[in-house]
């Protein structure tokens, strides 16, 4: 099953509502998931993590936040090869565009990415981030 690392970035509490749902999800199907607020992983530590679980909203003109998440998912991408990979976030207008181009992103990282990635318009349903973690867990 492995071990997974869960890094997002929240605005309103939505992200961080889904990031902590996926770990209980991850969690009580027998697996490990630490959770990091972006500002306080270290890149060096995200090695040792089987799995990586990002999670970010989408901001502006959707895109992923650009003062501290954008920056350290650059920091990031060139890891990313091979490994597998989550991704999730919420939003409150659009469509879920950013999501799709960050799957396309990431992909052309070279990651194994685990799916199109989990979004919730506004509140999460906290059930279903579960599940998501549940099935994570054994991808």
């Amino acid at each position: 099953m492995g071990k997974t690392a869960i890094v997002f970035w929240s605005g309103t509490g939505n992200t961080e509502t889904m990031a902590n749902a996926i770990a209980k999800g991850i969690r009580d199907a027998g697996a490990e998931a630490d959770v990091f607020d972006v500002a306080a992983v270290e890149l060096d530590k995200l090695r040792e993590y089987d799995k990586l679980a990002f999670g970010c909203p989408s901001m502006g003109d959707e895109v992923l936040e650009e003062g501290e998440f954008e920056p350290f998912f650059t920091s990031v991408e060139s890891m990313l090869s091979g490994k597998k990979v989550a991704l999730f976030g919420s939003y409150g207008w659009g469509d879920g565009q950013w999501m799709r181009d960050w799957v396309e992103r990431t992909k052309k990282a070279g990651a194994d990415l685990y799916d199109d990635g989990l979004i919730s318009q506004e509140a999460p349903d906290e059930g279903e981030c579960e599940e998501y973690g549940s099935k994570l867990s054994a991808f």
